[in-house]
């Protein structure tokens, strides 16, 4: 399996661009799975259901499953958050793993940036940002630019870029 990120300030486009290249590099005949970081408490079940219930009751984990999906819900309660190569080894293999958020994490990366967010960029001083798809022109970047809306060319670039999970070493944990 192969793994590519997809980092930038919240409210950049990383979602947005993700929802348009997913179905790019499945058209070009890539099996696809993600890992999206949450920067806070997330919910995927709600009060009153059964798999809630389970969960709140102590279950450290709680698999729901249906003919069309399946799910597991790890509560982690007092462990620390998981680091991306634990949670890329939960996964079945694919072709291509894009992961969402962990920015600060060491594996190759294209940075999501808009100016109107107002956060400064990331490929400064992360040199594991092999490029930056932004929605304007920037001037002086250490690594090249791609346009927010060029899907093909950063199809391209996370085919071409993406690194072997088993490359991957420790690092930060944050989106």
């Amino acid at each position: 399996m192969r793994v590519f990120g997809i980092a930038g300030w919240s409210g950049s486009g990383k979602t947005t661009l993700m929802e348009r290249l997913l179905p790019e590099l499945v058209r070009r005949g890539a099996r696809v799975s993600t890992v999206k970081h949450a920067h806070h408490a997330f919910a995927l079940d709600r009060p009153g259901k059964d798999s809630h219930r389970h969960r709140t009751a102590g279950a450290a984990e709680v698999l729901v499953a249906s003919g069309g999906r399946w799910a597991v819900l790890h509560e982690l309660r007092d462990e620390p958050e998981p680091p991306l190569p634990y949670l890329l080894s939960r996964l079945a293999p694919v072709d291509l793993v894009l992961v969402e958020g962990f920015k600060r994490f060491p594996l190759p990366k294209l940075e999501v940036h808009r100016p109107v967010v107002g956060k400064p960029l990331l490929c400064g001083g992360d040199p594991h940002v092999v490029a930056v798809a932004s929605d304007a022109a920037l001037a002086g970047l250490p690594v090249p630019l791609l346009a927010l809306d060029d899907v093909a060319a950063v199809a391209d670039l996370a085919l071409r870029a993406a690194c072997p999970v088993a490359a991957l070493a420790g690092g930060g944990q944050d989106g």
